[in-house]
């Protein structure tokens, strides 16, 4: 039997850096999100030759292991063995012999969610494999608690929910990681104009979010004002934005889009450099009105409102730099998983 799952990544519209602690747990988090038509992907196929077998591209993993209730977590493939370690000791399951193979249509350090999202996608795979009992919240929280407290990895809470909702979600960050996912019905003439309106652009570099996030907890943690005061304008504008959102107001969605731009580089140095502003002011005397980076910052993709119709003035200004524009959709549906028996398949 094989089995196969995937899981949508996302853009952070507003409130990016909210769904953080400490800041999520001493003043709450907004945040406004929506996945797209970029994914990450997770295939099961059951073996009988005594092996757990992971061919991990963007984990950069092609190894072997033999079946044991616990993998080591050693640097290589550790979302893959964190994901099997907990399922394993949490659900009692029986290890066996198994091949994994993953891989992501956006590159890791991309700021739209990919470790989060693979999690996700991975755990999906044995919740359908082991007919597992979760729902979007629990799978949403256990990969939450496996990326950040199993695996120590630095970073907030949406893009688990992201990836397991997907869809336009409001959600609220409350104490004791209580997590509420609002999500919009939005027109679809909204979000045709939304699309018409955005340029997603790679910059090429792919970087970690973990020193920006250490310092946006550090800023918290020690009383920063000025840090802390722009983090509320952040978490203002997942509202503001909200409301422009669902009335198709463009316009407003381009100045809150800057406005929390400007707020959210006040949160840590290495947000912004002068690659990231090299973009901005090549796109915007183009005919970009605002645009901010997609997640921590320091790289990864940069989101732009644009007037539709110098949409491609932008695109072909952006084209003299080193990277490139991605052209995506908004999805609906979240993750997923689904199997294949031997007399399905051609």
């Amino acid at each position: 039997m094989i089995i196969r799952s995937k899981a949508p990544l996302r853009l952070g519209l507003a409130g990016g850096g909210s769904d953080v602690s400490p800041y999520s747990d001493i003043y709450g988090g907004l945040i406004l999100n929506a996945t797209i038509n970029l994914y990450t992907y997770c295939t099961i196929e059951e073996t009988n030759d005594g092996l757990i077998s992971i061919d991990s591209d963007d984990a950069h993993c092609h190894e072997s292991y033999p079946v044991l209730s616990s993998l080591e977590i050693d640097g290589k493939a550790n979302l893959i063995k964190g994901v099997y370690n907990r399922v394993v000791k949490e659900f009692g399951i029986v290890p066996c012999s198994f091949k994994i193979t993953t891989y992501n249509d956006a590159p890791v350090g991309s700021g739209l969610g990919t470790s989060s999202a693979m999690v996700v996608c991975i755990l999906k795979a044995f919740i359908e494999w082991k007919s597992l009992p979760l729902g979007d919240y629990e799978t949403s929280r256990l990969a939450y608690e496996i990326e950040r407290k199993d695996l120590e990895l630095s970073g907030g809470k949406q893009d688990q929910y992201a990836a397991a909702f997907g869809g336009f979600n409001y959600m609220e960050f409350l104490q004791n990681d209580l997590v509420i996912v609002n999500p919009l019905k939005i027109k679809r003439w909204i979000v045709d104009e939304l699309e018409a309106s955005m340029v997603l652009y790679f910059t090429n570099v792919s970087r970690s979010s973990a020193a920006i996030i250490d310092q946006q907890k550090k800023n918290t943690s020690s009383g920063n004002q000025t840090a802390i005061e722009a983090m509320h304008r952040i978490k203002q504008s997942a509202i503001d934005m909200k409301l422009a959102l669902l009335k198709g107001d463009m316009k407003e969605l381009a100045r809150i889009l800057g406005e929390a731009w400007e707020n959210k580089k006040k949160m840590a140095d290495a947000i912004t450099n002068p690659m990231i502003q090299e973009v901005f002011d090549v796109a915007i005397p183009a005919g970009a009105l605002a645009g901010k980076v997609s997640g921590a910052g320091g790289g990864g993709f940069v989101m732009l409102m644009v007037e539709p119709t110098r949409k491609k003035e932008v695109i072909n200004a952006l084209g003299k730099l080193d990277g490139f524009v991605m052209p995506f959709q908004f999805t609906e549906g979240g993750a997923h998983g689904w199997k294949i028996y031997p007399s399905d398949r051609v």
